[in-house]
């Protein structure tokens, strides 16, 4: 621990803080570069260079609208209308026509619209009744069947249940015998039962929906509306009216389901439909441009997939009082549910936005150069050539040796040496030079090499064999 700490000690003297600060403020260093001559390294360099900047310049910067300053942060505000006149046939053969009043349910939500196309009423009064055919635990032999349900109430019950059983003589609407029975209710009566064939309500595929959005984009401070200026009476179309904010029914429902068989299913049992509005503004021309673009989905489940809790239905009722007692009329309403959803964004251009995008580009612009070193260094057969080209290694004995051979040679040009020769040995050359006046004028390439001193005063000539590498 004591070497650990002593060692710390040694690096953090004031004369290499000192070294630090002032190479820091003083010296410049500038990477390593190696110029390797091959036709190979050079082709793969520059198509993956052009590659990379028609990626960067057509696709991030002009597709994708690199040079813009976007904003999807909208703020959105949905108003929806329905329009139409529909009828019902009643038992008695009688028409009964009903209007936007009747079949939108409830008459206001946000973002969201229900028509009712099918549905089930049933005329109630509080009164005793038998409990409906849907609970299999009403069925009774006796009044002792029904008493143990009379305190603890069941989930699906319709009201609660006195404890007697109501048995009749012959029930025509179901299997049940003469010796069994219902159990009897204190509640609404009589209870809703669903058998009984709804009410569908004709010319609902034409009605008409109508859809006014506002949005807002913060950051540019402009407001958007999906009507255009000077509009007629116009009805959606892919094809032909694609900016008209109209609807049919009957359109929406081709387009989210193609198969007829659950198109009619949809009618009779309802389900669930998402209408989109999505905004792609680019401000740098006319804000009038901007308009959004609609799309269709269906989001419940198909009748052919899924067997439990199928459509869209819920119940409401409508209560009223005559001679004291009081009446209501329960509804179960099948029907299709209108989910409306809002996104976008908006550009417009910034100076800013496409510097940084720019510099993020001569970013992926360098990735050629490394995807090529990583190649060149470890996956080529000279890679090992490379490497000692690429790659410097120094160590403690080489910078010592070398501060030696400068110590020597520096000794050399202060003596004079007329008419003596001295001998430098390397690995690929010897020279052998003659300094005429006094001093070393060149010393040969390659290695530092360390000369014997002492034994070159006493010899006039020096042997390959007193020259230390």
């Amino acid at each position: 621990m004591a070497t650990y700490f002593h060692s710390i000690k040694r690096f953090f003297t004031i004369e290499r803080i000192h070294h630090g600060i002032q190479g820091f403020l003083t010296e410049y260093e500038t990477p390593k570069i190696v110029t390797i001559h091959s036709i190979t390294f050079a082709i793969m360099l520059r198509v993956m260079q052009i590659l990379l900047l028609l990626y960067g310049v057509i696709y991030l910067l002009i597709f994708k609208h690199g040079y813009q300053k976007q904003d999807s942060s909208i703020i959105s505000s949905i108003t929806l209308k329905v329009k139409g006149i529909g009828y019902i046939k009643t038992a008695l053969n009688q028409t009964s026509v009903i209007d936007g009043a009747d079949y939108i349910i409830p008459p206001s939500e946000n973002n969201a619209i229900f028509v009712m196309t099918n549905f089930i009423r049933t005329d109630q009064k509080r009164a005793l009744c038998e409990e409906s055919h849907d609970v299999q635990e009403s069925i009774c032999i006796n009044d002792e069947t029904c008493k143990k349900f009379s305190k603890n109430l069941l989930p699906n019950a319709n009201g609660r249940w006195t404890g007697k059983c109501l048995i009749k003589e012959q029930n025509l609407n179901d299997t049940i015998t003469n010796q069994t029975g219902r159990c009897e209710i204190e509640g609404w009566c009589p209870v809703e039962d669903d058998r009984i064939p709804p009410q569908l309500v004709n010319e609902a595929l034409n009605f008409t929906l109508f859809v006014k959005n506002f949005v807002e984009f913060p950051t540019f401070k402009i407001i958007r509306k999906n009507i255009v200026d000077n509009m007629k009476p116009c009805i959606y179309e892919r094809t032909k009216d694609d900016k008209c904010p109209i609807f049919r029914l009957r359109d929406i429902i081709e387009t989210v389901e193609p198969n007829l068989e659950e198109r009619e299913q949809m009618l009779r049992l309802g389900g669930v439909i998402r209408i989109k509005l999505e905004w792609d503004c680019n401000f740098d021309y006319d804000a009038k441009r901007c308009i959004p673009k609609y799309s269709f989905g269906r989001l419940d489940a198909r009748f052919t997939e899924k067997s439990f809790s199928v459509g869209f239905n819920f119940r409401f009722a409508s209560h009223w009082k005559r001679s004291q007692r009081q009446y209501r009329t329960l509804t179960k309403a099948f029907g299709l549910r209108l989910i409306i959803s809002v996104s976008g964004q908006a550009g417009k251009f910034d100076f800013i936005t496409l510097t940084l995008n720019i510099g993020s580009l001569m970013g992926i612009f360098g990735l050629a150069t490394f995807i090529c070193d990583i190649v060149m260094l470890h996956f080529c057969k000279k890679a090992s050539v490379y490497r000692q080209y690429v790659f410097q290694k120094v160590h403690l004995n080489t910078l010592k040796n070398s501060s030696t051979m400068e110590t020597n040679c520096s000794h050399l040009s202060r003596n004079n040496y007329n008419n003596k020769s001295i001998t430098l040995v390397d690995d690929d050359i010897i020279s052998i030079q003659r300094s005429r006046a006094g001093t070393i004028t060149e010393l040969s390439n390659s290695r530092p090499l360390i000369v014997d001193n002492t034994r070159q005063q006493q010899k006039k000539s020096i042997s390959m064999d007193t020259i230390i590498p």
